[in-house]
């Protein structure tokens, strides 16, 4: 027998509008609602709702032989209830179908447990919180901010009460093992590991569409014949995409509604296939050897590292500066400085100072508010700013408070000016 296990990542930034110079001391507008509010609209129309009432009716047509899985991040629920509330209904009836898992994430989907344990922890207390609040379902599966994962993530997760953990079967730690089985991280003895079949998970969420590719088009027999071939050579083929596969990066006009409308059917055709939520398939089988990572990978890019958010001398001045902030913070900021601070914790805004001009370079352009990643940078930096000067302004220990004025912010947005090509950016800041 060989089970699906189909996982969603679900996730919208609270982007920032283009805040300059000018803004700094003068007010805490650092977001684009507007921007904000017309994205999450516009995925709610082409995505959210119909592959919501979809899996609605697949679950049940197949009387609960279907399943799924769901990470939604806070900030995609918060603006789930702010904007969309008739989206966050759709998901409150898929979770009383009682065949949909949510799993655990870092509330604001940021980077803190690559720079601070104690905030990651929060954050994800934050999250389980959230999901318990509107669901009614305290999550046992993690998953952390795109599949980031190493040794030392499963020994803390064992520590919060989670029973699994989720990350990308990445070639140069599976070497020649399959990700089509659970395994045991060498740092902990109660979490098992589930791992992305990411040739047959990407084959949905990138290649679909792709005239160019030599298995194009995709069908519901071909598929179900690459899932099929799987039994006897794997306990789990672990489909993990972002949901918004299905009408905003995938187009309706490519077929992949119909695709995933006919496809739980043929799979559920071969008596050896069943569908799983992540929690049913950590109880249900047992690790086949042990996961060694002892150095960080994610799911993002072709590298499968970290290098999406922290590849250039741009994003580590960014996020130094960031929980450099936090630190100084100590027990002293007010709620809302510390919920605006946490905003800014988002891996989406180190996301946009990528400058991968290659074969990742339309993925990182995805709903990106800026031309430049330099923009990015500059108006993250001029935030940064701004929050450092408030701290200051609230009665923080002026001593303990880092100056930016003399930062990256203002140094290296000068080079950028001074230089006019954009191979000699890139080549200066991946230095």
């Amino acid at each position: 027998m060989v089970s699906i296990c189909f996982y969603f990542q679900v996730h919208q930034p609270r982007r920032l509008r283009n805040y300059s110079v000018f803004d700094i001391k003068k007010n805490q507008e650092y977001f684009d609602d507007e921007k904000n509010k017309e994205i999450a609209l516009k995925v709610a129309r082409k995505c959210y709702l119909p592959m919501n009432r979809m899996l609605l009716d697949l679950i049940k047509k197949h009387k609960g032989d279907f399943k799924v899985s769901f990470s939604v991040s806070g900030i995609a629920l918060e603006q789930f209830e702010e904007y969309a509330p008739d989206v966050l209904q759709s998901f409150k009836d898929l979770a009383d179908t009682g065949c949909v898992e949510f799993l655990a994430e870092t509330y604001y989907h940021s980077l803190s447990f690559l720079y601070n344990q104690k905030e990651f922890r929060e954050q994800v207390q934050m999250h389980r919180d959230k999901i318990k609040e509107l669901f009614g379902y305290t999550p046992q599966v993690f998953r952390n901010t795109e599949l980031i994962y190493n040794n030392e993530l499963p020994r803390l997760v064992e520590r919060m009460g989670f029973k699994g953990v989720a990350t990308e079967g990445a070639d140069h730690i599976m070497h020649w093992r399959s990700p089509n089985f659970l395994y045991k991280p060498v740092s902990s003895d109660k979490v098992k590991v589930l791992l992305k079949n990411y040739k047959l998970s990407d084959d949905i969420a990138f290649r679909f569409g792709n005239k160019s590719w030599n298995e194009h088009p995709l069908t519901v027999e071909k598929f179900e014949q690459w899932v099929s071939a799987v039994n006897g050579n794997g306990n789990v083929i672990n489909l993990f995409m972002d949901y918004e596969t299905f009408g905003e990066h995938q187009w309706e006009d490519t077929g992949i509604f119909e695709f995933m409308r006919h496809l739980p059917e043929a799979l559920l055709r071969n008596p050896d296939n069943n569908f799983v939520t992540v929690g049913e398939a950590i109880d249900s089988y047992d690790t086949v050897g042990d996961l060694d990572v002892p150095h960080t990978i994610s799911w993002a890019d072709i590298e499968r590292d970290t290098s999406a958010w922290l590849g250039n001398r741009m994003q580590h001045a960014a996020i130094d500066e960031l929980y450099r902030i936090h630190n100084n913070m100590g027990t002293n900021a007010d709620p809302e400085t510390m919920k605006l601070w946490r905003y800014m914790t988002t891996s989406d805004h180190f996301y946009y100072m990528c400058t991968k001009w290659f074969s990742d370079g339309d993925v990182h352009k995805y709903f990106n508010p800026y031309d430049s990643p330099y923009e990015a940078y500059i108006a993250f930096m001029n935030v940064m700013n701004d929050l450092a000067w408030r701290l200051k302004a609230n009665s923080v220990d002026e001593s303990q408070v880092v100056e930016l004025s003399e930062r990256p912010s203002e140094i290296l947005a000068s080079q950028i000016q001074s230089v006019q090509e954009p191979e000699a950016i890139t080549e200066s800041l991946n230095k």
